[in-house]
């Protein structure tokens, strides 16, 4: 089985490396590198779509937080191609407040503490500052696949989108793992990897 994982903002495909080590046999991971995109949510997304239709098999799709924003786009508008979907510490409509918050932390940041994160800060805040509009409240309903909704128990920002996605995609299960911040794939990727093949093995 193929497996697309997409990785947050601010992480690159290694994110993923102990949690792709740690799942079951069997299981081929793909990860696109989301940091040689234009640094905008349409440029992103384009280049997810171009990477999934690629995968020429219907795959399973996992992304954590500005992955799993796109991994959800990319489910709703393409439910034949997806078997299952996983959002890790996602948000399906995003909060704006927080955004133009985390915005004025980037201008008030010295350029350096951007060198490892993929983008410059003028690109950081170009591409938070396209992604204000998404909604997708509306959409949940047309994500037909099995969907398995995780997050950090320690992740307050995103709990409460998380228990919604749950209960408004209609296949959906919400799991909160234990001890785990925002980035479950570097926090807990082992028991990330766990979630993943029980997940996988009652589909």
């Amino acid at each position: 089985m193929k497996l697309v994982l997409l990785h947050g903002l601010g992480q690159t495909p290694a994110a993923w490396d102990a949690a792709a080590a740690a799942l079951p046999g069997g299981v081929d991971c793909l990860c696109p590198d989301l940091t040689v995109c234009q640094p905008s949510y349409a440029a992103l997304y384009q280049a997810v779509d171009g990477f999934c239709r690629d995968v020429r098999e219907p795959f399973h799709l996992c992304g954590l937080s500005l992955g799993g924003v796109l991994a959800l786009h990319y489910a709703i508008g393409h439910p034949e191609a997806v078997c299952s979907l996983t959002l890790i510490g996602a948000q399906y409509k995003m909060p704006r407040a927080l955004l133009r918050f985390q915005n004025a932390v980037f201008r008030l940041a010295p350029a350096a503490a951007f060198q490892n994160t993929g983008f410059s800060r003028e690109g950081m805040i170009r591409l938070t500052r396209s992604m204000l509009a998404l909604n997708f409240e509306g959409d949940l309903s047309r994500v037909a696949c099995p969907a398995l909704i995780l997050c950090g128990e320690r992740d307050r920002a995103n709990r409460t989108a998380a228990r919604q996605l749950a209960e408004r995609i209609p296949r959906a299960r919400l799991t909160l793992l234990p001890g785990a911040g925002h980035e479950v794939n570097l926090d807990a990727p082992e028991a990330l990897a766990r979630e993943l093949g029980e997940f996988f093995a009652g589909i």
